[in-house]
């Protein structure tokens, strides 16, 4: 797999630094104007920058902050060390993709519900992707893996390290499994990518795990978003969507499945 990293963070910086409401632009025009036209190349019709498409363009004060203390510690330097480390471990896999972070604002962003966007990224997109040849979309001109930082936690070199290597090696593992279809298929998908990536979370302890393993047995087959999401995150998850709860831990079928896969 060929790999270039391309650094984002100070992109997505710049963003933020045009003022969000202030007069006379009390609208944020502007700031969402410079957003547009740093993802998009009109005269060419092509979207530059795909990964920041899942960006708030809105971002308050929150998502500066965390966008500052990743770039004091150089979080596209440890992305472009993380990037050069995973294309080798998976060189045996064909594609040509670019890297790039992306701050998704699960904390303040209205639109951003965190566990529907999480489940796009894990399971929900365009998991045929190959790297090979050119994309499906004629706005798009090059194969893209985003490693997704939330702005509802710390800036960490785990969290560039994981956002990364979970991304690299799904996209490895779609390739050789195909789609994850069903419940089962995605808690299969999951465990091994967490797993490799070295992941330490998220965690329950042996009787959750038990418990857990057991509420999910008749839903495995299940392939509908909504299901698939109560049993992967959680009833907080469930509840933020308006979905059924079904008695479980935040995380449950993801700390099920990083359990499996590490065994």
């Amino acid at each position: 797999m060929n790999l270039e990293y391309v650094p984002l963070l100070r992109v997505m910086r710049d963003i933020q630094s045009v003022p969000r409401g202030s007069p006379p632009d009390f609208n944020g025009k502007k700031r969402f104007k410079k957003y547009l036209g740093t993802i998009f190349d009109y005269d060419k019709k092509i979207c530059k920058l795909p990964t920041l498409l899942a960006m708030n363009p809105m971002g308050k004060d929150h998502v500066t902050a965390l966008l500052d203390a990743y770039l004091a510690m150089d979080g596209d330097g440890i992305g472009t060390r993380v990037t050069t480390e995973v294309a080798i471990r998976l060189a045996d896999v064909p594609g040509d993709f670019k890297v790039g972070l992306l701050v998704a604002d699960d904390l303040m962003g209205g639109g951003t519900n965190r566990y529907d966007y999480e489940f796009a990224f894990r399971v929900g997109g365009d998991c045929s992707r190959t790297g090979e040849g050119p994309p499906q979309s004629r706005w798009v001109k090059d194969y893209w893996i985003t490693g997704v930082l939330w702005s509802s936690e710390a800036a960490s070199e785990r969290a560039v390290r994981e956002a990364i290597l979970t991304a690299a090696y799904r996209v490895a593992y779609q390739q050789r499994h195909g789609p994850a279809r069903t419940l089962r298929a995605m808690l299969a998908q999951e465990g091994q990518v967490m797993a490799r990536a070295g992941c330490s979370g998220p965690t329950l302890d042996e009787e959750d795990i038990a418990y857990t393993r057991e509420v999910l047995i008749p839903y495995l087959d299940a392939d509908d978003m909504r299901t698939c999401i109560e049993c992967l995150f959680g009833d907080v998850a469930a509840r933020t969507l308006g979905f059924t709860p079904r008695g479980l831990s935040p995380w449950a079928g993801l700390a099920l499945a990083l359990h499996d896969g590490k065994r």
